[in-house]
């Protein structure tokens, strides 16, 4: 049997997991100004695009709202709404930078459903091309992710800036 090693994994799988009780990484993420760091490619209002930093597939972005919130009952009109038009910006450009040929987008809400932070919910936007899927996600259980995330950040950030799907406001 041959062995692939994805050591980049294991920072993830052996990294602190937020306490119960305590502000979810997303909200400490969002209170934080260190957006290289953590891969925030856009800020809005009430919500902002992070970069998956363990993605399902290259430019894998979550929108998240700045207010920790488990389901969208706890959501006002206001940041509900502003999810979905951030979702669709994202859309808009990640077609301008990466051609993607389709995307999945998503919620994942309690952990039965798959939330990886059922404390504060976020909308997955994954971009996917013709034949992404291939034998390393079913054999290997590994994904390969052709770009650097912070060489990938960054044009996305320079897309955002320059108002790629430009319906949102900024904050």
């Amino acid at each position: 049997m041959e062995h692939l090693h994805a050591p980049w994994r294991i920072d993830y799988i052996l990294g602190p997991k937020d306490p119960e009780g305590k502000d979810s990484l997303f909200t400490r993420i969002g209170q934080s100004s260190d957006d290289l760091a953590n891969l925030v490619v856009h800020r809005d209002k009430t919500c902002y695009v992070v970069m998956n930093r363990y993605p399902y597939n290259g430019g894998h972005l979550m929108v998240v709202p700045y207010k920790q919130a488990s389901d969208l009952e706890q959501l006002d009109e206001q940041e509900s709404g502003d999810l979905m038009r951030l979702s669709r910006r994202c859309i808009a450009v990640l077609r301008k930078v990466m051609q993607p040929q389709g995307f999945n987008v998503g919620l994942n809400l309690g952990q039965v459903a798959g939330a990886g932070i059922e404390a504060h919910l976020h909308l997955h936007v994954v971009p996917r091309w013709n034949g992404d899927r291939n034998f390393m996600p079913v054999i290997s259980d590994t994904n390969v992710v052709p770009e650097a995330l912070e060489s990938l950040a960054e044009k996305l950030r320079s897309a955002f800036a320059e108002g790629g799907g430009s319906e949102s406001t900024p904050a």
